[in-house]
């Protein structure tokens, strides 16, 4: 018989390749990204003292009812950004979590962008 892995245990297969590689610090923190089928979720990490910076998700006070689209993740974006720029962060790098740069993942990085983060 046949078995298919899971697409979600693929992706953090990819994930753990690429934070082989990447890691944040306090002066350039790791934007990371989690989307699930309804919000997305984004943070500012500083991985060498192990602490969350900021942080900004769909499920926020005051957000509206629909994460899980495109300008939800724009509005994510933007608020992950004025959370950094409040920190004094300007340089990030960008952890897409394993997911393919498109769509939502990649709204969210125009969004960050067009708030001021430069990666």
């Amino acid at each position: 018989m046949i078995t298919k892995q899971s697409s979600n245990k693929a992706r953090q297969k990819r994930h753990g390749r690429v934070r082989n590689k990447i890691s944040g610090t306090a002066a350039r923190p790791r934007l990371n990204v989690f989307r699930s089928a309804r919000h997305i979720y984004a943070q500012l990490i500083d991985d060498v003292a192990g602490v969350t910076l900021a942080s900004a998700s769909s499920m926020d006070k005051g957000f509206g009812d629909s994460g899980g689209n495109k300008e939800a993740a724009k509005k994510v974006g933007q608020q992950i950004a004025s959370a950094a720029k409040g920190k004094g962060i300007e340089e990030v790098v960008f952890d897409r979590g394993g997911y393919l740069f498109h769509g939502r993942i990649k709204e969210l990085a125009d969004g960050a962008r067009e708030g001021g983060l430069k990666f």
